[in-house]
């Protein structure tokens, strides 16, 4: 669903790329990789985990996933269906290359990107045409 979402948003997934996925590690390790563009530049690598609306994720996690991050690397994004803690969002911006997104984040993006949505009811706005009356 991660990739599908980030394909969604322009990020350069192709489908040979959707199937890849870096089982390593599933505690904190990287879960995938992507472009960050559809011409191939930069990798991104990804961590996501589905955890409890309730559950915090931690500074120990982000830590476990910035040590599994290749030297060098730029981005790293870490997505999660729960929430973050202040020590784990405070550990992610001093680090300046670890993006994070939390179940809000991501429930927000699904359904801008129309990711795992449906649309329900739609409704049409109409003003009148001035143009149309318009005497000529």
């Amino acid at each position: 669903m991660v990739s599908y979402l980030l394909e969604k948003m322009g990020y350069g997934v192709s489908e040979l790329e959707l199937s890849k996925t870096n089982h390593q590690s599933r505690d904190g390790g990287i879960d995938g990789v992507i472009r960050q563009d559809k011409l191939g530049f930069d990798k991104i690598y990804i961590q996501a985990k589905r955890w409890d609306l309730n559950t915090a994720v931690g500074r120990p996690e982000l830590q476990k996933f910035y040590g599994a991050l290749p030297n060098g690397t730029v981005h790293g994004l870490f997505i999660t269906t729960a929430r973050f803690s202040d020590d784990a969002i405070e550990y992610a911006q001093s680090r300046n290359n670890i993006v994070l997104v939390d179940g809000i984040r991501l429930a927000k993006l699904m359904i801008e990107h129309n990711v795992g949505v449906s649309v329900e009811t739609q409704y049409v706005v109409k003003r009148l045409d001035s143009d149309f009356f318009r005497d000529e």
